[in-house]
């Protein structure tokens, strides 16, 4: 009897470590599994990671664009110190750089969490490296390592064009034969852009932070990264992704994402009037009317008072003919309709001859802040004739 219970003991304790190693097994499996799929996951991660990095090198190489080694562009920026940083857009941040023979650069470099990503990559690299005009900014070379990937620019050691003419205390620097300077400069480089050079080229992103200023003061225009281009006799296109900035954007590309070279010339009317007042048309609103600045400016044409419009800062220093010049210049740019609006080699011709101007029409995105406020109100209201062309709109 006493034989039998100690089988019986050793019989269980057999099943309890049976179970033990069963269940230790499993576990060992199931982490095994784990680990290796997590290898797995990340050994076809970074052979992705190396087969995107080398047919970026190889686009890079179609171009022929001067690659720059991770440790060279590292150095140049002190590590990509906060301290060398110039600022921030939709790409990345962009970092100041002095190369060992003391040429100095400005790296763009793609952010991982930047809501534009390679294919804007690939895309301003493919088009600037081709483009050569003074009015457009230079791109030196590229970065690809990696997930690294960056472009080599000149530095503009007067940053961009907002960082002037918004500042109340910088915009005194620019009177107004130099803002006149980069009126006309901007206008010949989208003439470059749109009609000599090899490819049809638009924007898409026109506006004061995309226009550097060199040593000079002279304007170059900045980021690719949203252009588009056009072959042959092809001038307009159509996209489910409107991109751009909002107060810029013309009418018919926030509304159907129809663009062309017109809707670059509406954002160029756009600029044009926040260089002639020292004014932002997004988040304008005039203390008297409650327009926004396109509104403000239609209203003072109506009434004849354009001289209102100038920024003070420049009064002194202008030719009162050749700002209303510009003024008229930038209303017939904002028409609603394409059609209406002149392209850029007329707009070259307007603004340094005194060749005639047919009047503008009504804009485009003329808005009544008061109307807005009715218009969001739950209370029924009978019709009334009011200023506003078109709804306020946020590019999606």
């Amino acid at each position: 009897m006493a034989f039998s219970d100690s089988d019986h003991e050793e019989t269980k304790g057999t099943t309890k470590m049976m179970a033990g190693l069963i269940i230790a097994t499993a576990i060992l499996v199931v982490v095994g599994v784990l680990v290796i799929t997590y290898y797995i996951r990340r050994s076809h991660r970074n052979i992705e990671a190396r087969e995107n990095g080398s047919s970026d090198e190889r686009q890079i190489e179609d171009v022929e664009l001067p690659s720059f080694e991770l440790d060279l562009i590292s150095n140049a920026t002190s590590n990509f110190s906060s301290n060398n940083k110039l600022g921030e857009g939709g790409f990345g941040p962009v970092y100041k750089g002095t190369l060992p023979d003391g040429k100095e650069i400005a790296v763009k470099r793609l952010s991982r969490s930047s809501g534009q990503g390679i294919a804007e990559f690939r895309n301003e690299v493919a088009l600037i490296a081709k483009l050569q005009h003074r009015n457009l900014v230079k791109l030196l070379g590229c970065c690809i390592q990696g997930e690294e990937k960056m472009l080599i620019y000149e530095y503009m050691p007067n940053k961009s064009l907002d960082f002037f003419i918004f500042d109340h205390t910088r915009r005194n620097l620019l009177d107004w034969p130099r803002r006149f300077h980069i009126i006309c400069g901007i206008a010949r480089g989208l003439v470059y852009l749109h009609q000599d050079s090899r490819l049809r080229i638009i924007h898409r992103d026109l506006k004061a932070s995309n226009v550097l200023l060199d040593s000079e003061m002279n304007p170059k225009i900045s980021d690719f990264g949203m252009a588009r281009t056009f072959g042959g006799e092809q001038f307009e296109g159509n996209t489910n992704r409107v991109v751009g900035t909002y107060g810029y954007m013309a009418p018919e590309y926030a509304i159907d994402g129809q663009f062309s070279i017109k809707s670059d010339v509406f954002s160029f009317g756009i600029l044009l009037l926040e260089i002639i007042s020292g004014k932002k048309n997004k988040g304008f609103y005039h203390l008297n009317n409650s327009l926004n600045l396109i509104g403000h400016a239609w209203r003072l044409w109506k009434e004849g008072n354009l001289s209102e419009l100038i920024d003070s800062f420049v009064q002194d220093s202008c030719t009162l003919s050749e700002v209303l010049r510009c003024i008229h210049i930038s209303l017939l740019c904002v028409q609603q309709h394409p059609k209406d609006r002149p392209n850029m080699s007329s707009v070259v011709l307007m603004l340094v001859s005194e060749t005639a101007m047919v009047n503008p029409k009504e804009p485009g995105f003329l808005v009544d802040k008061k109307s807005l406020e009715a218009s969001s109100s739950s209370k029924p209201e009978s019709s009334s004739t009011n200023e506003l062309s078109l709804s306020v709109l946020e590019p999606r």
